[in-house]
């Protein structure tokens, strides 16, 4: 079964004793996007990436030597399937004790194993992204906008609003976000990063918006798509990109972005929470 009550999440498992590729849970994409509205043989309506950063990673060198490494995991958003985060926690730690003849090796496993739990290539790199308060101009806050607040979920999309008589270009950020892993009910913190371009959006009811989201149950790449959809429908923005960089959990966090096609992504970077 590839449902995520299937998978290891919220349950006691073992710690993992040796390298094995079948802890890695898929589970396909399909259907949380039917609940939006996306039919299958349908083209998305957006591009993106789903970018894990791996905090706790470690391998045996050649000579049985114990390696340490961090590292950047990329997986597309058109992917059949997202990878199911205990699972990869877990797969991650099966490869401690496993021997490889060099760095180069433990990446092409990596990325091998990976890709074929998600059914399209991920891309892996040794390393992580730059904080982002070294970064200059990476967003402004709306979370100082005065408001009454009393609606925690479900996501209610008609507080989004917009004014057809102003146009602008924005990056909006929140670090109000949160929701809850639809197995366990653990919330799931997060920032949210909006970049558009069209009618301004109405601050008050996005960030109302947002925090309508803090009693729903979803995983991380489910909630971010259904901003996306949200945003593009209620506030019909030329362009638009929506990012969300998670909390880190279990030496893992993870930053979905959804966008127009015709939006870059945006620069990799890290939030003091991660």
């Amino acid at each position: 079964m590839t449902t995520a009550q299937d998978s290891s999440l919220g349950r006691e498992v073992a710690y993992p004793k040796g390298y094995d590729p079948t802890l890695l849970f898929p589970i396909p994409r399909a259907g949380a996007r039917s609940e939006l509205g996306l039919a299958a043989a349908a083209p998305l309506p957006f591009t993106g990436h789903d970018r894990w950063m791996a905090y706790e990673l470690s391998w045996l060198d050649a000579r049985g030597k114990p390696q340490v490494a961090t590292a950047t995991l990329q997986v597309p958003h058109d992917s059949p399937s997202l990878i199911e985060s205990k699972s990869l926690k877990l797969y991650l730690n099966s490869l401690n004790g496993e021997r490889f003849e060099d760095a180069r090796a433990v990446l092409e496993r990596i990325a091998g194993d990976l890709s074929r739990s998600a059914g399209a290539p991920v891309a892996v790199a040794f390393g992580l992204p730059p904080m982002a308060e070294d970064a200059a101009g990476d967003g402004e806050s709306i979370d100082a906008v005065e408001a009454d607040f009393d609606d925690y979920g479900p996501p209610n999309a008609a507080y989004l609003d917009a004014d057809d008589a102003a146009h602008t270009e924005e990056h909006l950020t929140s670090a109000l976000l949160k929701s809850n892993c639809p197995v366990t009910g653990q919330p799931d913190w997060a920032s949210l990063h909006l970049r558009y371009r069209g009618p301004r959006i109405d601050r008050a009811g996005l960030l109302r918006y947002i925090v309508s989201f803090r009693e729903h149950a979803g995983f991380h790449e489910q909630c971010v798509e259904q901003i996306f959809l949200d945003v593009l429908h209620r506030c019909r923005p030329a362009s638009l990109s929506v990012e969300a960089r998670y909390t880190r959990r279990g030496g893992l966090d993870i930053n979905p972005w959804r966008a127009t096609a015709d939006m870059p992504p945006p620069p990799p970077l890290r939030d003091l929470r991660q």
